[in-house]
């Protein structure tokens, strides 16, 4: 991996490479707005056919007019895809299985951050069902898709947040005990777990799997931070990063050649980032994916 340009993400917040993407076909889960959208410019500037998939389709047609309009890429599509059902999940991966012939990249970013208790139209806790649930079925519907455009990449977007939760296997709802922030930890620690257990599944199929952290970001998530969280956040601003610098490291793990041969590993400023020991506790990545199966009805071959 080239040192320099790691250099640069880190103290420039942006990675530089003319690697191009022309032929290929990306999805971008919440490319409507902040990290997701950045990373949907990037890539189109790069040639690709970008699918945004969201749920405001009036946000994703603003999006997609100015993704064009800045690109010149005409080739952006937009699909409706509501995370918190699973209903409009299969739906959409329906449709891509119909009309796309190929998916060279699947890039889980769209989350929700610290809200208030509430449940999925499936019953799953929010965070939870949208952040690990609606991306690990999403992934599930189109691996098939992605075995077929193979070499392909799977990114899901976890985050430094993750050390702020377990997995309660005997409660993974919070129906017990809520504390959003705790919650969205647990959905963060879900995402590098089954990125490793989604890695190993995927061995010598020719698609890898990467989980990013992109740093502390202005974007709409923090809508939902209490009093003394928006205090904090007020204090640590001026260190934060703005979205188009947060979306470099997925960007990264998109487009970079190096990482062909790279897969399961957890990446933070366009290079292997440092992650908690419950991370990287491969026994509990496999009891996740086993509950989280049984809760959506699934079974991985």
């Amino acid at each position: 991996m080239s040192n320099i340009y790691t250099l640069r993400a880190f103290f420039c917040g942006q990675w530089s490479s003319a690697v191009r993407l022309d032929g290929k076909t990306v999805i971008i889960t919440g490319a409507n707005t902040g990290i997701g959208k950045e990373t949907a410019h990037d890539l189109a500037k790069r040639g690709a056919r970008i699918i945004i998939a969201c749920r405001d389709m009036q946000k994703a047609e603003a999006a997609q007019k100015e993704i064009i309009e800045e690109s010149g890429n005409q080739n952006i599509i937009i699909r409706k895809l509501d995370l918190s059902d699973t209903k409009s999940i299969r739906e959409f991966a329906e449709g891509i299985n119909k009309e796309e012939k190929q998916l060279n990249v699947l890039i889980n970013n769209a989350g929700i951050m610290m809200c208030p208790y509430s449940k999925t139209a499936d019953g799953f806790e929010m965070q939870f069902g949208v952040n690990h649930l609606g991306h690990f079925l999403l992934t599930f519907l189109l691996i098939g898709l992605l075995k077929r455009s193979a070499p392909s990449r799977v990114i899901i977007l976890s985050s430094m947040a993750h050390a702020w939760g377990s997995i309660q296997l005997d409660d993974i709802n919070s129906e017990r005990r809520y504390h959003s922030r705790r919650a969205y930890g647990q959905s963060k620690l879900a995402n590098i777990l089954c990125v490793r257990s989604l890695a190993k599944r995927l061995k010598d199929t020719g698609v890898t799997v990467y989980a990013v952290h992109p740093g502390i970001v202005r974007t709409e998530l923090k809508r939902h931070m209490n009093l003394g969280l928006l205090i904090m956040w007020k204090i640590v601003r001026p260190f934060t990063k703005t979205a188009v610098q947060g979306a470099q490291t997925s960007i990264y793990c998109a487009v970079e050649p190096e990482l062909g041969t790279e897969s399961g590993a957890y990446y933070s400023n366009c290079g292997i980032g440092s992650c908690t020991r419950a991370a990287r506790d491969d026994e509990m990545a496999e009891k996740l994916w086993e509950l989280s199966c049984k809760m959506l009805g699934i079974t991985w071959e």
